[in-house]
């Protein structure tokens, strides 16, 4: 059985300066507040049916205090939207419902708490903040891979930080685990708390990752230039790549919202080009039938099919062959071959997608995660994250999310609503 149990730091001695906002109570939370990992009756059958994660919120009683307490914030791995809300969300908190004022920014991910990269920290304060959630990206910089635990734990020893606020993706969390367990072997009274960051929405155990909602509304504006492009020709066909490395879910959800996909192409369900039951007969036969077919690919589809690129990227990531320009050439030549004419427009919007800012709806979403974040670490959780599980705010072990990803279920009702929007054939093998 999985292991929900949060670590703590210790007692929290330290009465809450949050008992009255204004004149509204504040709904403290306790340990014994959960929330239940299944929400079906059918998943009270299964082992995991009596497993619950802690309910986030704010504690009556806390572990650090306040006045003495500095924070820093670490931003990592590729953008993504909503990341400026999470760093001005956690601002906020601290300074307004806390009373923190020590609150340090480390630029460039990781290498940021590495001294002899000479990157150094900025001080982050409300009024510096205050519109930071108008802009895409993240005012800290962000960058990719390892660096050695011993050298960042030092640069918080250093700087005294108290808590640790990680923003990154599964790589990014792992490196805050191997963090946290170097400040515990240590002996020290440091608070590491991660906020998940992708796209991909490809988390275990959340509901969604923030800037998801953005990306894929992004997302759904280039199925529509792929459409109005495909329509403008005859056999047009608009091939449009997303992101979405080992999780389809951004392609799912653009082809459903955008309603005018004819083939979705994710890494969770395999594929063939030729033979009967192929793409490229399936894409020839809606040609014939339509005039012109739109195909939305995410980028870690068909990896059997194209050359795969050489070594691995700075997160340790296996690099990954280009299906986009894979299947315009095999698309394109296919019918040459045959002498049928095809006008097939190629596009690529992967970095337009995730260097947007957030969306409303990510806006409230990354500052409740970061109210969240807060209230967790001022009562001496650490090695956690925080997230969002059957609509409410929990906290997870780090080391429990960081084995494996979250993917589109090929028997489930996701992928069973794609191919009744596309109608596309369910097995092209």
């Amino acid at each position: 059985m999985l292991n929900v149990d949060i670590p703590s730091l210790g007692p929290c001695q330290f009465a809450s300066p949050l008992h009255q906002i204004g004149s509204t109570e504040v709904p403290f939370k306790t340990d014994q507040d959960r929330i239940l990992y299944s929400n079906t009756v059918r998943g009270l059958e299964e082992p995991e049916s009596a497993l619950s994660f802690e309910e986030a919120g704010p504690r009556e009683q806390i572990f650090f205090d306040p006045a003495r307490t500095t924070v820093g914030i670490v931003t990592c791995g590729g953008l993504c939207p909503g990341l400026n809300d999470i760093i001005r969300g956690i601002v906020y908190q601290c300074y307004r419902q806390y009373g923190i004022t020590k609150v340090y920014g480390f630029r460039y991910g990781y290498e940021g708490l590495v001294q002899r990269y000479g990157h150094t920290p900025l001080m982050l304060r409300p009024e510096s903040v205050a519109q930071i959630h108008n802009f895409g990206g993240t005012i800290l910089g962000s960058s990719r891979g390892q660096q050695p635990i011993g050298e960042m734990v030092d640069t918080l020893e250093d700087m005294g930080v108290d808590i640790l606020f990680v923003i990154g993706g599964d790589g990014t969390l792992r490196g805050a685990s191997e963090i946290a367990k170097e400040i515990k072997n240590r002996g020290l009274r440091k608070a590491v708390v991660g906020i998940p960051k992708t796209i991909d929405n490809d988390i275990m155990y959340l509901d969604k990752s923030f800037g998801f909602e953005t990306a894929f509304a992004e997302a759904v504006n280039a199925v529509k230039c792929a459409y109005t492009e495909a329509c403008g020709a005859v056999n047009g066909v608009g091939l449009l790549k997303l992101m979405g490395r080992d999780s389809g879910f951004i392609a799912c959800y653009a082809a459903l919202a955008g309603s005018n996909v004819d083939f979705v192409l994710i890494p969770e369900v395999s594929f063939t080009m030729e033979g009967t039951a192929g793409l490229l007969e399936a894409l020839r036969y809606r040609l014939a039938k339509r005039g012109s077919a739109v195909i939305v690919v995410a980028e870690g589809a068909g990896q059997e099919l194209c050359q795969a690129a050489d070594g691995t990227d700075a997160s340790g990531n296996k690099r990954y062959g280009d299906i986009g320009l894979f299947l315009k050439d095999q698309i394109n030549a296919f019918f040459k071959a045959r002498r049928m004419e095809v006008n097939l427009k190629y596009i690529d919007p992967s970095y337009i997608v995730r260097s947007v800012p957030a969306n409303p709806q990510d806006n409230v979403y990354c500052s409740r995660l970061a109210q969240s974040a807060v209230h967790a670490a001022m009562a001496g959780k650490t090695s956690m994250l925080v997230g969002r599980w059957h609509n409410a705010f929990v906290h997870l072990p780090l080391d429990m999310v960081t084995h494996g990803r979250r993917k589109v279920d090929s028997k489930g009702e996701l992928w069973h609503a794609v191919l009744e929007s596309t109608g596309q054939p369910a097995i092209m093998v």
